[in-house]
């Protein structure tokens, strides 16, 4: 066999070759600043300082959307300076064609891939199984959050004091963000004296990923780390941060002190059946936030006004027995939520991570106080609220939730630690509502997680709650004192994710009487079983369209009650099955498209009939134009169930939503949101037996990055037409909600937030129609 020479022309051209390649995958460095040097360092997104010259460039990026591995079709750099007491990341966003940057003034927190953005997600803890983030647009609006490894979902709710400035330029723009180690949440690893030099003391490095949207007709998301779709969460592959030296060591035992007074005006007319009442109050209240080390923060409230929060988005609730769950908004409940955890529930009611902690069971709090602390192997939060009580508390069984008022004036504990060891975690937790006289409900629960592969998670958790409180609704929903009755819930979950499939199986079962105050629980008296698996399918063409991704997907799932006397319900009963084959794929501008078949079960009442729905449901999303940044529309048709009604009929299920922004004159930009959900279904007459409506406009004027003005006006519509000959007899209702909110607000920084607001709502109910 002949060896053959490479001659030297070829060997050029594979240098060149080799020379226009993007360099091997390597960790960010930081850079060091002298004090003097650090001091003067300007943060106006200008990047034109001497210490930028000086500075390590990381530019190994990654495409991982639409497609992961392929070359990034445009350049990205990123830099870190040290400054004291400070991490400033520089970050260089080139682009051949800067006119199509979507840069528009946003409100905060809802900076999404329908913009150009860059991102920093850092992991103090080193831990790869949390991260915060901070997203900064191309015209200087921030969004940030914590994103959790073993729900691979980001959380928006946290907010950090950080500074940004954008610099827009002929060939793209750049970002500098500092970043203060206050602001982050790190393990005090320090050694203890007398250790060897080399002992590392359980520390661990920190970890960093930089993330840019590029939204073009396919939407890109670009990555610093080598991460692929097959990973079990987006944090997966989180790089070294290397170059900090001692820093960590030297800030270590820095302490903060942060103190945001708040006062509120508020004057306000209700008319109830003695006429109308006046109402003037004044309250002061304020929070406060400690960091006497790295690992531990303590956060205080006293006297909370959450009047500023926006408005709930209103839901569908007329043709379902269960309470609907609303996200957080509300700032002192948000320091912790990573390790808090919370109930998240499906469109099935069924758990999609560890239930443990859900903040608006506390309704109005007089004060509270909060303890978190982050070692390198564990970390553990403590919360002690006082609740003036109020809203409404639940008790669930398997065909419905039932709400009392909340009584007045209870006590809140709660407290949750995890340890890790390896691909191992382990956790507890306990919970306690008391409302004095011998009544409370308390919870002890733990929890395992093991990642037992690359591409195999398996979780579980049991709590076991004890309840010594009971209502007569006869009396006003009177809490009264009851002998304790024991309730169990047990989770377990296995998922498995990889380059070609993502698989989900989960069992779970909630006894009668478990009942956790300080959580959610629509459900109980029920075990469930879920098998979700999607094929993946990569791209190619569908009908004529560039598809980047595409899966098949199957969710089969299968609930049955448990023995219940209290509420008359049998054991063994099947209440639901789900068989729901369906697809779902990707296309350009971002756009989305799904899809199943419903080939599903489901009883009403206990001892009811087991009625057979048959529906189609299709979905789609997109950001058709910078304009229109986001339009939606899902759909349910077919054959649906009549709760209150034990039937079913021809009906649908509708929501449209449609996000658009303009730019005005003098810079100001307008946000105006529409989102618009209706549900129906036909009774024997082929009228319709109910119709359930929900509105919601929301409409945002940036006069500058720090002053806006907002309007959100809602309107919910449920109306059931009366049915005496029908079995059970149905009676006419019409039940309407009205709710406007207007505010004007100036923001300096995080901690100084001036509002003026005007809010008006008014409920009708009406019988007989």
């Amino acid at each position: 066999m002949m060896k053959q020479r490479l001659n030297p022309l070829a060997l050029g051209a594979l240098l060149c070759l080799a020379a226009s390649l993007p360099a091997a995958a390597s960790n960010p460095q930081a850079l060091r600043l002298p004090a003097a040097e650090a001091s003067s360092l300007r943060i106006d997104g200008a990047l034109d300082e001497p210490a930028w010259a000086r500075a390590p460039v990381h530019e190994a990026f990654h495409t991982f959307l639409p497609e992961d591995g392929q070359r990034p079709p445009w350049r990205t750099t990123v830099q870190v300076l040290v400054q004291g007491d400070a991490l400033v990341f520089g970050i260089r966003a080139y682009d051949d064609a800067p006119e199509r940057i979507r840069a528009p003034l946003t409100r905060r927190d809802q900076v999404r891939r329908d913009q150009d953005f860059v991102a920093v997600l850092l992991d103090p803890v080193g831990l790869r199984r949390s991260a915060q983030f901070v997203r900064i647009n191309a015209a200087g609006v921030l969004a940030d959050g914590v994103f959790t490894a073993e729900d691979d979902v980001e959380d928006f709710a946290p907010d950090f004091e950080v500074q940004a400035a954008t610099r827009r330029l002929d060939d793209g723009y750049s970002v500098e963000l500092r970043w203060p180690l206050a602001a982050l949440r790190y393990p005090d690893a320090s050694c203890p004296a007398g250790a060897p030099p080399q002992a590392d003391c359980g520390t661990r490095p920190w970890r960093l990923m930089v993330t840019r949207s590029v939204p073009r007709e396919a939407s890109h998301l670009l990555v610093s780390a080598p991460l692929t779709r097959e990973a079990l969460n987006f944090i997966a592959e989180l790089q070294p941060l290397e170059g900090l030296g001692d820093l960590v060591e030297t800030v270590r035992e820095r302490s903060f002190l942060s103190l945001r007074p708040e006062l509120t005006a508020r004057a306000g007319r209700s008319r109830d059946p003695a006429g109308r009442q006046r109402e003037q109050d004044l309250t002061l209240g304020a929070e406060i936030k400690w960091r006497p080390r790295a690992d531990w923060v303590l956060d205080a409230t006293l006297n909370p006004d959450f009047s500023q929060v926006e408005l709930d988005t209103p839901q569908l609730a007329g043709n379902t027995r269960f309470a609907l769950s609303v996200p957080e908004k509300r700032p002192f409940f948000l320091e912790s939520t990573d390790i808090a955890g919370s109930a998240e529930l499906d469109d099935s009611g069924s758990l999609r991570s560890l239930a443990a902690f859900y903040s608006r069971a506390i309704t109005d709090p007089d004060w509270g106080l909060r303890a978190t602390w982050r070692g390198s192997d564990a970390q553990a939060t403590l919360m002690q609220l006082r609740d003036a009580g109020g809203g409404e508390l639940l008790r669930a069984h398997a065909y419905g939730t039932e709400s009392y008022r909340q009584p007045a004036g209870s006590t809140v504990s709660f407290a949750r630690g995890r340890w890790h060891q390896g691909p191992w975690s382990l956790g507890g937790l306990l919970s306690q509502r008391d409302y004095g006289a011998g009544r409370s409900n308390r919870v002890l629960g733990l929890e395992a997680s093991w990642h037992a592969s690359g591409s195999d998670l398996l979780r579980g958790q049991l709590l076991l709650s004890s309840t010594s409180v009971g209502f007569d609704a006869d009396q006003g929903d009177r809490p009264l004192a009851q002998a304790a009755e024991p309730g169990q819930h047990l989770w377990l979950s296995w998922q498995r994710r990889n380059e070609d499939w993502n698989n989900l199986a989960y069992y779970e079962r909630i006894s009668a009487r478990f009942a956790h105050d300080n959580g959610f629980v629509p459900q109980s008296g029920v075990q469930r079983l879920l098998l979700q698996t999607h094929r993946r399918l990569g791209g190619g063409l569908l009908a004529g369209l560039p598809v980047y991704e595409s899966e098949l997907q199957l969710k089969l799932l299968q609930t049955q009650t448990l023995s219940d006397p209290r509420h008359g319900v049998s054991g063994g009963e099947l209440l639901e099955r789900r068989v729901q084959p369906g697809f779902w794929f990707t296309s350009a501008r971002n756009s989305e498209f799904w899809g199943h078949l419903g080939l599903d079960a489901q009883r009403a009442r206990s001892g009811g009939r087991l009625h057979a729905l048959r529906t189609l449901s299709l979905g789609t999303g997109s950001n058709p134009a910078p304009w229109l940044t986001w339009l939606a529309a899902e759909l349910e048709w077919g054959r649906r169930l009549d709760v209150e009604a034990d039937r079913t009929g021809r009906g649908a299920w509708l929501l449209l939503e449609a996000k658009l922004r303009t730019e005005l004159p003098r810079g100001a930009w307008l946000e105006f949101e529409q989102r618009a959900e209706q549900g129906f279904v036909r009774g024997p007459e082929a009228r319709r037996a109910f119709r359930d409506l929900a509105l919601q406009s929301l409409a945002v004027l940036h006069l500058s990055p720090r002053d806006s003005l907002r309007l959100i006006g809602q309107n919910s519509h449920f109306r059931r037409r009366a049915e005496p000959l029908a079995e059970p007899a149905l009676e006419g209702a019409r039940e309407r909600q009205r709710q406007v909110s207007l505010v004007a607000q100036h923001r300096q920084g995080l901690n100084r937030v001036f509002s003026l607001g005007l809010a008006r709502s008014r409920d009708w109910q009406r019988q007989q129609w």
